[in-house]
């Protein structure tokens, strides 16, 4: 009789403790990229980070240069700046040493170094168009990643499907040598931690949208990486016909003007037989706003004149900056179809579309739900000093 109490009292605490399982997981990433010039206007420096609230730190960004080698994107903030505690005569300065420190102090952070973005994605159509290339491209970017401590590197190549910045050099044929590109990296990378005895990591940030990500071919690209970043926003902004939503979790309307939504894109990729935790949902630490919006519908999916004044560029906005400034100053709404705030202000004709703490608990949990592999966002200077959205995605993700 005691054998069957004690039994099935350790049954109930067994039931008890299942609903905790998704949240005890400790294989949620929470991936944060920062910025070199997050140092210079911004003022935020890598000893700010908060560590414990990561598990993986993207440094953006390394170029390419015209020896088809990774390069620094600025030698001044990525190895020579002094903070406090360096000197002169030390070998590594700046924030890649900083990193390493951060490391030290917090060991279950893992750094990758970031290739390219949207601004640096030019030549990645030549450094992939031949086998010998790729190889020297992806030596030369095994070779930077040892050099300055990083643990992977994350390919940033905006996009192999065309459709990115002005002036980028395409081809026909970049689909395909992008999926020989990535091979090249996973060869090499392997190979490296084959002799290092411990794994590098690859991964890759790629785009929410259809006519980027649809050409692709999935079943060969996902076996190649540790993880797929994808940008889940940018629906809408100043480029838009009307106001709508930056990244709406769901799709805002029968006919969204976004024309996607957070889920669209997930349940894509999900359906190309990426297994789920191989995703990593990305979120914005930043919105977009409008101006001379008339006050019909709280100014959301209206026609426009004109976009104010940004945090530090037109029309953009970073969540501190709105949680200071604008929050409890403009009227807040929210869309319960799309789960994600926007803020409107009728006298100057203003409309903000970002993400708060609200719509990034509930990002979160779409994470959980769906079995993907955590969140990613861009970026860190742009939280609030107290890690306001960080610590809404880390109170889902890591915390029992």
């Amino acid at each position: 009789m005691r054998f069957r109490v004690v039994f099935l009292l350790a049954c109930l605490l067994l039931l008890a403790a299942a609903p905790l399982a998704a949240q005890d997981d400790p294989n949620y990433r929470i991936v944060g990229y920062y910025t070199s010039w997050a140092m210079y206007g911004r003022q935020y420096f890598v000893d700010e980070i908060p560590a414990d609230l990561l598990t993986h730190i993207n440094y953006a960004f390394a170029n390419i240069n015209r020896d088809d080698e990774c390069n620094l994107g600025d030698e001044w903030s990525d190895t020579q700046f002094l903070y406090p505690g360096d000197t002169e005569d030390m070998e590594l300065r700046g924030n890649f040493r900083q990193l390493n420190l951060l490391k030290e102090a917090h060991p279950h952070l893992q750094t990758l170094i970031s290739v390219g973005g949207w601004t640096w994605s030019t030549r990645f159509s030549d450094v992939a168009s031949t086998a010998e290339r790729r190889q020297h491209f992806a030596a030369s970017c095994v070779d930077f990643m040892l050099r300055y401590g990083f643990d992977g590197i994350d390919l940033d190549w905006e996009y192999p499907a065309g459709g990115g910045n002005t002036g980028n050099r395409e081809r026909p044929e970049d689909p395909e040598n992008f999926i020989l590109l990535l091979q090249e990296f996973r060869d090499q990378l392997d190979a490296r931690g084959a002799q290092d005895g411990r794994p590098y990591l690859l991964t890759i940030a790629t785009s929410a949208g259809r006519s980027q990500y649809q050409p692709l071919d999935w079943a060969r690209i996902h076996p190649l990486l540790d993880w797929i970043n994808v940008m889940a926003y940018d629906m809408s902004g100043g480029w838009s016909a009307v106001t709508g939503f930056n990244a709406p979790l769901y799709e805002s309307t029968e006919n969204p003007p976004e024309g996607t939504s957070v889920d669209t894109a997930i349940q894509d990729y999900l359906a190309f037989g990426i297994p789920s935790d191989k995703l990593v949902l990305g979120v914005p630490f930043y919105g977009y706003g409008w101006s001379d919006v008339p006050n019909v519908n709280h100014g959301l999916h209206q026609q426009y004149e004109g976009r104010p004044n940004g945090t530090w560029d037109v029309g953009a906005f970073e969540y501190n900056d709105l949680a200071a400034n604008y929050v409890g100053v403009y009227e807040r709404y929210w869309d319960e179809t799309a789960q994600v705030p926007w803020l409107y202000y009728p006298d100057e004709g203003i409309m903000i579309t970002y993400d708060d703490p609200e719509s990034l608990t509930a990002k979160a949990q779409y994470a959980v739900d769906n079995g993907l592999g955590g969140i990613m966002f861009w970026e860190l200077s742009q939280d609030t000093t107290d890690s306001e959205l960080l610590t809404a995605i880390n109170d889902v993700l890591n915390v029992p």
